[in-house]
């Protein structure tokens, strides 16, 4: 399992970063991550085809690890998501589940 070096929040530019192994590093906004959230509710949402509600102004408040990945906690009470680090990996490249 790819886990990366160091993980950040940058409050400032609003934006998670992800240093890899590789030299790479990775940012991935605040309101991608809040859209992308993998929880079942959210899952739920888009197997309905809807994109779950993101706010603009969304902020992350905290990151707890879990091994695998981090829960994140956003400033609009959302905190249910688990990201494991391929699929931070694969929203920092664009890509979407």
């Amino acid at each position: 399992m790819k886990t990366p070096l160091e993980v950040r929040n940058d409050s400032v530019t609003r934006a998670l970063t992800l240093c890899w192994p590789t030299g790479e590093i990775q940012r991935v906004d605040h309101v991608r991550l809040r859209a992308a959230c993998p929880c079942a509710a959210c899952r739920r949402v888009r197997l309905g085809g809807v994109a779950p509600a993101a706010a603009p102004d969304v902020t992350l408040l905290a990151i707890e690890p879990m091994g695998y990945g981090v829960q994140l906690a956003f400033s609009d009470g959302h905190a249910r998501g688990i990201y494991p680090w391929t699929y931070l990996e694969q929203l920092g490249h664009g890509e979407d589940r």
